[in-house]
Formats: structure tokens, C-alpha cells, sequence
């Protein structure tokens, strides 16, 4: 019996792209797609699929998130996190979330293969980029700091660092914009920062937010 994939990735060409490549190997189809949080929760309700892929960044409630929220409907389900994030701090939090595997957009097509049919074995699957980062993070006292918060104050930091307003991240997850302003408040007491400027700073540490970068605007002649 084969694999059957919900693909949730928000953007169609790049679901496009990857539901071809899975399908080229024998034993893996994909059944169900979806462009969201909201979308791939009800499209594993519908589909039971039996590996979920899921991106971290997509609008509104990210992808860890809805690992957690499909972890809570199904403690069998089994999600690979595919991305474009190499970080060590979201790595972890997917997998305090209720992930089995993470593989990062830059890793070679038989990685992701390879993770798909370890994940839907039931065995955990990470890529050699992200066990190197992991590696390297237990060395560093702020990722220790970064692990205090749970999965649901990590996606609600990511949408403060993307500059989402109270409002905005009050209605991504359902809450009213007093628990939000409740969550910013604790996610700064468990980091140990007192601003929001603090934040930003301990996050860029991170790796969390990219610091901005002089923009060349000379001619070449």
C-alpha cells in the first residue's frame, strides 16, 4: 500500500513543482493539497492522509501551529515540515509541535523522498543541514532561552517579528487582541527582554530576523 500525501504549501506553483517530484516515485501520491492553517486542517480531516507536508511560512496562522493543532485532533499523525528555514529554533519548536521530520527547500529531491518514507514509516527524519544546526545550537545559552516557549508563543512571535499588529494576529489564531497583547507580554518575560527593540536584537541573534542590509544603489559604467 502507498503513501498517501496532503501537500499544504501556500504558494500553487511551488505545490505544483513538488506534488510532480513526489509522484515520479513509485508508492507515493498525493491526494489532498491545500494553501493554508485553515485549509490543510480541514483537508486532513477530509483526506487522513498518512504524511502530512507542511511549510512554516505561510499567511496568518504558520505552520507549526497547525502541526499542533493536527497533533491535537490525531496524536498518530505523522508531518514533515518541508522549508526554507535552517534554523536550529524552528527545527525544534516543529518538533515540540508534534512534527517527525524536517527538511529544508535547499536539500536535494531524494532527501525529501527519503524523509517522506521514513515519516510514514514512523521513523524521525531530519536533513544533514538541520542536524548540523541543531548540533551547533546546543552550544549557544539564547537558543536554551528560545526553548521556554511553547509552540504556540513561537508562532505568535514570528507574526510580531513580521510586523503583524495586535489585531492581525488576534484574528490568525482566534484570539481576542488582549490575550495576544498577554502572549507579547509573557513571550518577553520568558526571553528575558524588556522592549520590543530587546526582542528584535535577542531574535536577530537568532537568526530569527535578518538584519537590513545597505542597499547599492551606484551605477556601473
Amino acid at each position: 500500500m502507498g503513501i498517501r500525501i496532503l501537500l499544504i504549501d501556500d504558494h500553487a506553483v511551488v505545490r505544483e513543482g513538488y506534488r510532480r517530484l513526489i509522484e515520479k516515485h513509485a508508492g507515493i501520491e498525493v491526494v489532498a493539497e491545500a494553501d493554508g492553517a485553515a485549509s490543510g486542517y480541514e483537508a486532513f480531516k477530509k483526506s487522513r492522509p498518512d504524511v502530512v507536508i507542511v511549510d512554516i511560512s505561510m499567511p496568518g496562522r504558520g505552520g507549526i501551529d497547525l502541526v499542533r493543532q493536527i497533533r491535537q485532533l490525531d496524536s498518530s499523525a505523522r508531518i514533515l515540515v518541508f522549508t526554507m528555514h535552517a534554523s536550529a529554533t524552528y527545527a525544534q519548536q516543529a518538533f515540540r509541535a508534534g512534527a517527525r521530520g524536517y527538511v529544508t527547500k535547499s536539500s536535494p529531491p531524494e532527501v525529501l523522498v527519503s524523509a517522506i518514507r521514513s515519516v510514514g514509516a514512523g521513523r524521525p527524519a531530519l536533513c544533514a543541514e538541520i542536524s548540523q544546526a541543531i548540533a551547533t545550537s546546543r552550544l549557544c545559552d539564547d537558543a536554551t532561552t528560545l526553548d521556554r516557549l511553547s509552540p504556540r508563543e513561537f508562532e505568535v512571535l514570528r507574526m510580531i517579528l513580521d510586523a503583524k499588529s495586535t489585531d492581525e494576529v488576534a484574528a490568525a489564531f482566534n484570539l481576542s487582541p488582549r490575550t495576544v497583547a498577554n502572549y507579547h507580554s509573557e513571550i518577553k518575560s520568558k526571553l528575558g527582554v524588556r522592549s520590543d527593540i530587546e526582542l528584535v536584537y535577542f531574535c536577530m541573534r537568532q537568526g530569527l530576523v535578518e538584519p537590513l542590509r545597505e542597499t547599492d544603489t551606484g551605477e556601473e559604467f
